[in-house]
């Protein structure tokens, strides 16, 4: 790796966390403490906006983002294929995110390469009968990813419908559709919940109750 394409992978490692170390980026790269250190202090003579927090690490200032990164025709191309299966076994709100995401994608590369990609599109089919009935992928996701409690209205498999406030800790596709896996609060425990059967689902501006240490990974050992 030449040192250009080394400083865009340190800034890009700082970005995708809160603080690094300077250790940690030597091990990331194999390199030395400071040889990481000299980049580290190039990197801020170019005018990237890196500060050092003493016991936490580095970081970048609040706010700062990198310019758009060139994709490979193959990068697109991998990417399109994701769409495809986004485009057949997720629902309305992931679709719409991944066609948004594509299209700053084409912002960014060449006009060759898109045409590719757009050509390549075309002979990607994937066939599923998942039906793409629920609009709340999406609103899951955000509520897992910043550990806010969920209030749903839920038909069971009975057709009975009850009120819920649920902890989400993940999402799970199998028997032909999503599944959200979630500590309920009416029934004291974690419970798995069809997607396609919350007929309302609305998102609190309440974070998590409990600490969870049970995953979607300990869920499926059951099976």
């Amino acid at each position: 790796m030449n040192r250009v394409d080394r400083l865009m992978n340190i800034m890009l490692s700082i970005q995708s966390k809160k603080y690094v170390t300077a250790d940690f980026l030597a091990e990331k790269f194999n390199l030395s403490v400071r040889t990481i250190y000299r980049d580290l202090k190039a990197l801020s003579e170019i005018g990237i906006p890196i500060y050092f927090e003493k016991d936490k690490g580095y970081t970048l200032v609040q706010g700062y983002f990198l310019p758009p990164l060139h994709f490979t025709t193959e990068e697109a191309n991998a990417l399109i294929l994701l769409q495809s299966l986004a485009n057949k076994f997720t629902d309305k709100t992931i679709i719409k995110n991944s066609e948004s995401a594509l299209k700053k994608i084409q912002a960014v590369l060449k006009y060759q390469d898109w045409e590719k990609t757009a050509s390549f599109s075309s002979k990607v089919e994937v066939y599923s009968p998942y039906r793409k009935d629920s609009d709340n992928l999406s609103k899951i996701q955000n509520a897992i990813t910043d550990k806010l409690i969920i209030s749903i209205t839920y038909s069971d498999a009975k057709g009975n419908t009850t009120e819920r406030k649920i902890e989400p800790i993940g999402i799970i596709f199998y028997t032909e559709q999503w599944h959200v896996i979630a500590w309920c609060w009416l029934r004291e425990n974690y419970r798995d919940f069809k997607v396609d059967k919350i007929l309302s689902l609305r998102v609190i501006n309440q974070h998590f109750k409990k600490e969870h240490t049970y995953t979607i990974q300990d869920y499926m050992k059951i099976f």
